[in-house]
């Protein structure tokens, strides 16, 4: 599968892909603009940005960029890159999930068609937890499963407890690289294990494909809290270091100010207003030097060491 296939999911959801020197583009927001695939690393020249801008009517521009980049948010991609990840790779915390999960659960490859029927109740369940429940509609989550129907390379990944779906992945690849764009699960089966089956069964059988040397789980996420990666990470998924950078359109630059920070930031109460806030914060933090930034709790440890490489390559 190579990215014309992703953009043509995106496409079939309803969003605008716009193709420059540097990468991909599709619209997450109104007037906003994501990166894709997720995983390349890019520094767009700054014509390129601003025809974005300008031709496309475009306020925000989200992208991954080196961590040697002059500006962008010290992030994260959350990933697995060892080709000989197994149970005995794993701490005994993860290994006892897994084993614990397989025994009360199986895993299969499901339609899109039921996934776009039962997961919803799964999906609602995950956003709920996350305290992001009105960031979609039941309706979407469907156009979501079907637009994936009959594209190589998409597949329905399910835990399956009682003939019920306990928890389920969306996967597919690009180039040598397998994605995990939709993950969801419904807190009934948490103390089941189902997650930890699944994503260790999936993940081991999307590893063992010819040519595929990792696999891209997720972005640091704009709204959700960072906690939603701590299973991931404790999976033996690994955090690696990215700068994001969100650019915004020259009319918005005189505006985007700590103090319009702080004002949003007290009324981020609502799907669009987090990501305004998000953004907004990604946007002024970007501009610092990397050192003085805040950094994620699970780059905080590597910190020094992640400084001191930069400095010296």
């Amino acid at each position: 599968m190579n990215v014309q296939t992703f953009a043509e999911w995106l496409r079939r959801q309803g969003h605008h892909i716009y193709h420059t020197d540097s990468t991909y583009w599709y619209n997450a927001g109104p007037r906003v603009l994501q990166a894709f695939p997720y995983h390349w690393l890019i520094q767009p020249d700054p014509r390129e940005l601003r025809e974005l801008f300008l031709r496309h009517q475009i306020l925000a521009l989200r992208y991954s960029t080196s961590l040697d980049a002059g500006e962008g948010m010290i992030s994260y991609h959350v990933v697995l890159e060892d080709l000989n990840y197994s149970l005995e790779t794993l701490r005994n915390q993860a290994r006892n999930g897994i084993r614990r999960g397989l025994e009360k659960c199986r895993i299969e490859q499901v339609s899109f068609d039921r996934l776009a029927e039962e997961g919803w109740r799964l999906q609602q369940d995950t956003l709920e937890r996350q305290n992001r429940l009105n960031s979609m509609k039941q309706s979407e989550w469907k156009t979501i499963c079907l637009s994936a129907e009959g594209l190589p390379g998409f597949e329905a990944w399910a835990a399956v407890v009682d003939d019920q779906l306990a928890a389920s992945i969306i996967t597919c690849r690009i180039d040598d690289k397998g994605y995990v764009p939709y993950a969801q699960s419904h807190r009934d089966y948490l103390g089941l294990h189902v997650n930890n089956a699944l994503f260790y069964t999936a993940s081991r059988d999307i590893l063992s494909r010819p040519g595929v040397t990792g696999i891209f789980y997720c972005l640091h996420s704009l709204d959700a809290p960072e906690s939603v990666d701590e299973f991931k990470l404790r999976m033996g998924f690994a955090a690696k270091p990215v700068r994001q950078r969100v650019a915004l359109h020259p009319i918005l630059t005189p505006i985007a100010t700590p103090s319009t920070y702080d004002m949003v930031q007290k009324k981020s109460n609502s799907p669009f207003t987090a990501k305004v806030e998000g953004m907004l914060r990604f946007y002024l933090r970007g501009k610092l030097p990397l050192e003085n930034q805040d950094w994620p709790k699970c780059l905080e440890e590597r910190k020094r060491e992640i400084l001191s490489n930069l400095q010296n390559a």
